[in-house]
């Protein structure tokens, strides 16, 4: 069985109990928050090894460092072959600083993207700018509704009602 799965099995397994499921996602957290405090550290270092490797690097057991990497794939450079991993599987970690902090912001993951490293990484305004930039990107904006008698939008000159309207 793949890596993935079992990590998927604990952590998203509606059968079990919800003090338990949140008491494990508590600490998971915790350990998240240990690992990106040690990568923020030095963010252009290519930390790169076997999915074991890593996981004795940063003092987790292997299926953690499997959440850790299913959670930080999307920002990576080069994403990992999360679906097939195994232990043995070489992986980097190497991220997009950028993304990786939107995507910290996008999950609501307030004690990620407020890690005091963000402050060596970026300047206040750098990272409000990114903050509201990935806010913003999830908000919908509905434009004013053209009236049926209003001259269409799409320059025709016609009105809406015998153009685009149809």
């Amino acid at each position: 069985m793949a890596l993935l799965e079992s990590w998927q099995k604990i952590a998203y397994n509606e059968k079990t109990n919800k003090q338990e499921l949140q008491r494990f996602w508590q600490r998971y957290f915790l350990v998240e928050k240990s690992v990106y405090e040690k990568l923020l550290v030095n963010p252009d270092e290519k930390v790169e090894g076997t999915v074991k490797e890593l996981a004795e690097k940063y003092e987790i057991s292997i299926l953690d460092m499997t959440g850790f990497l299913d959670g930080i794939n999307d920002s990576l450079i080069t994403p990992n072959p999360i679906e097939t991993m195994e232990e043995d599987t070489r992986v980097s970690l190497a991220f997009d600083k950028e993304k990786l902090y939107k995507n910290m912001v996008d999950a609501k993951a307030d004690w990620l993207y407020e890690l005091p490293m963000w402050d060596e990484i970026f300047d206040p305004d750098t990272k409000k700018a990114l903050y509201l930039e990935q806010k913003k990107s999830g908000t919908v904006i509905v434009g004013k509704k053209v009236g049926r008698n209003e001259p269409c939008p799409c320059g025709s000159g016609k009105k809406y009602k015998h153009c685009c309207g149809r």
